[in-house]
């Protein structure tokens, strides 16, 4: 009868198998709890803080949810929000929109969004630093530690911390 003892090759397998599942684990750590806006600066220096400029987001369990508010260049209110599922992995951040609402100042009803589209995007890894284009917003988002900014080229920039 032969013995079904861990060999070497089976031992390295599973080891190789946990330390994947940590590192998506790890991974999703990262980027995951609660985040609010604390600074818009905009293309022309100007610093717009709470209550002209808002925003609260949640990353949990691989849901995402996003509210942001400011104002247009002409002085209207603008608002986002947004509900998606997401992954991310050492290379790829994907997400699965559920919803958005976009109002975009012009006294228009806002959009609503239900696509559930799921899309794929590079992330750059650099130390601490992550980087990536979320796929259904027009920014740039760069986490390090406890802060996280989002840049709409141009256009502004916004400085997130994590609440503690």
């Amino acid at each position: 009868m032969k013995s079904r003892a861990c060999g070497p090759g089976r031992a390295i397998g599973l080891l190789a198998l946990l330390l994947l599942m940590f590192c998506s684990i790890a991974q999703a750590q990262e980027i995951e709890g609660t985040w609010k806006l604390v600074t818009r600066k905009l293309q022309d220096g100007t610093a717009q803080t709470p209550p002209i400029a808002q925003g609260a987001a949640t990353w949990h369990n691989g849901v995402r949810t996003l509210i942001v508010y400011g104002h247009t260049p002409e002085g209207k209110p603008w608002c986002l929000s947004l509900i998606s599922s997401y992954k991310i992995s050492g290379t790829e951040w994907t997400e699965t929109l559920l919803l958005s609402v976009y109002d975009d100042g012009s006294g228009k009803a806002p959009a609503f969004n239900q696509t559930t589209e799921t899309k794929t995007t590079p992330v750059t890894r650099d130390g601490p630093r992550i980087a990536f284009k979320p796929v259904f917003e027009p920014v740039s988002y760069v986490f390090e530690g406890d802060k996280w900014t989002a840049t709409l080229e141009g256009v502004f920039v916004d400085y997130w911390e994590r609440v503690r």
